[in-house]
C-alpha cells in the first residue's frame, strides 16, 4: 500500500501535469484571458490573513505546485483502478471533473469568491477556465502515469 502512495510513476505524472497546468497559467496571462480572475493572487491574500502576515507571492505556487505534483498525484494513483473510464484519457478527464467540483465548491468559496467563483463578476469565464485548466493537468497527468505503467507497455506492443 504504501509503495502505491510513493511511486516515481505517480510523481512523474503529477510534475507532467503541474507542468502543463503552469503552461496554460502562463498563456492566458500572455494572451489576456480573464485579466482580473488571479485565483492565486487571492489565494496568497488569503494565506496573508490566515497566518497574520505577508505571504511571498511564490508561497501559493508552490503550494499548488506540490499539491498537484505530490498529493493529487498519490490520490489519482490510488484510485486509478476505480476510476471509470476505457482510457487514460477519459479517465484524466473524470478526475477532472470530480477536482472542478471540489474547487468551484470549496476552494473558491474559500478564497471568497463564491462558488465556481461566480461572486467575482465575470461570469461563467472562471468556471470554464478552471475546468480547462484541470481537465488539462488531469489529461497530461493521467497519459503520463498510463505510459509509466510497463504492463500498459506491454499489452500495447501485442
Amino acid at each position: 500500500m504504501l509503495r502505491v502512495w510513493l511511486s516515481p510513476r505517480s510523481i512523474a505524472a503529477g510534475l507532467c501535469g503541474s507542468v502543463a497546468h503552469a503552461l496554460l497559467l502562463y498563456g492566458k496571462s500572455r494572451s489576456g484571458i480573464l485579466p482580473s480572475f488571479q485565483p492565486y493572487e487571492r489565494f496568497q491574500m488569503v494565506l496573508s490573513q490566515w497566518v497574520g502576515s505577508d505571504v511571498h507571492p511564490l508561497v501559493p505556487w508552490a503550494l499548488s505546485f506540490l499539491n498537484g505534483s505530490i498529493v493529487l498525484s498519490f490520490a489519482f494513483a490510488q484510485f486509478y483502478r476505480r476510476i471509470p473510464g476505457s482510457n487514460s484519457a477519459v479517465k484524466g478527464a473524470i478526475f477532472a471533473v470530480l477536482g472542478w467540483v471540489v474547487m468551484g465548491l470549496i476552494f473558491f468559496p474559500l478564497l471568497g469568491m463564491g462558488v465556481f467563483a461566480a461572486q467575482i463578476g465575470l461570469g461563467i469565464g472562471p468556471a470554464v477556465f478552471s475546468f480547462a485548466m484541470l481537465l488539462t493537468y488531469s489529461i497530461v497527468m493521467d497519459v503520463v502515469y498510463s505510459a509509466l505503467d510497463p504492463a500498459a507497455v506491454r499489452r500495447q506492443r501485442q
